[in-house]
């Protein structure tokens, strides 16, 4: 199933029951994101995956800077349009379709980018961190934010939460949280083991990105990625 079709029923609560099923995680591996992206009140960072808005509103808030926002659903951007209008961000946030792909910009265009657990649902990761890295000037910073899979003793208990818990609780919530609480488990571990971090970083590399750095968060359940193009 692809991202579009699997969020589509999620956006009106969707960041609701994301921060009640990462256990408040969440937000707080979201904020860190933004903390990694050293951008200036008068720069514009791209927002990739935007969803709901949540990182795009974060960058405003903590940066103060000017944001552009794209995502495949209509659903999703709906929401998050509205999430801005009530935030009182519209000045500051533009939210538009696009495609991780093939972004709809020129070389070079945005002073930083930010995206949001893309990475599981491109074909080939390799080539979108390119195309991202593409739309990003000389000396800006990219960063981007995906779920891990613990490990050690914690690996158990993560295991024990997206194959019994998620699904139950997606069961109960229902409007579309089952389908994503079956398909949440098998989409990280599988990309875990394609994607393992060491072979991630050099993808970040070879994209142009340099000084690539990453940090485990929440015994290792998010991965935040970040590094500047190279001038």
């Amino acid at each position: 199933m692809d991202a579009k079709t699997l969020f589509a029923p999620l956006g009106r609560d969707y960041d609701r029951w994301a921060n009640i099923l990462s256990f408040g995680q969440d937000p707080r591996w979201r904020r860190f994101l933004v903390s990694r992206v050293d951008v200036q009140p008068l720069d514009t960072v791209l927002d990739v995956a935007t969803g709901t808005a949540a990182v795009a509103l974060e960058l405003a808030r903590q940066k103060d800077c000017y944001v552009v926002g794209v995502d495949q659903s209509a659903e999703m951007l709906e929401v998050g349009k509205q999430q801005v209008r009530l935030a009182g961000a519209t000045k500051k946030i533009r939210l538009e379709r696009g495609d991780a792909r093939s972004l709809p910009f020129d070389d070079g265009t945005f002073d930083g980018l930010t995206f949001t657990y893309l990475l599981r649902y491109v074909e080939d990761p390799a080539a979108t961190l390119r195309e991202l890295a593409r739309a990003v000037k000389p000396g800006g910073v990219m960063a981007g934010l995906e779920f891990g899979v613990p490990r050690g003793v914690w690996r158990p208990p993560w295991e024990l939460w997206v194959r019994a818990g998620l699904p139950g609780a997606g069961r109960l919530i229902g409007h579309g949280w089952y389908e994503v609480g079956t398909f949440l488990g098998p989409s990280i571990r599988d990309h875990d083991a394609e994607w393992p971090l060491p072979r991630l970083l050099q993808a970040w590399r070879d994209a142009g990105i340099e000084d690539v750095r990453a940090k485990r968060l929440s015994l290792g359940g998010g991965i935040v990625t970040w590094g500047r193009k190279k001038a």
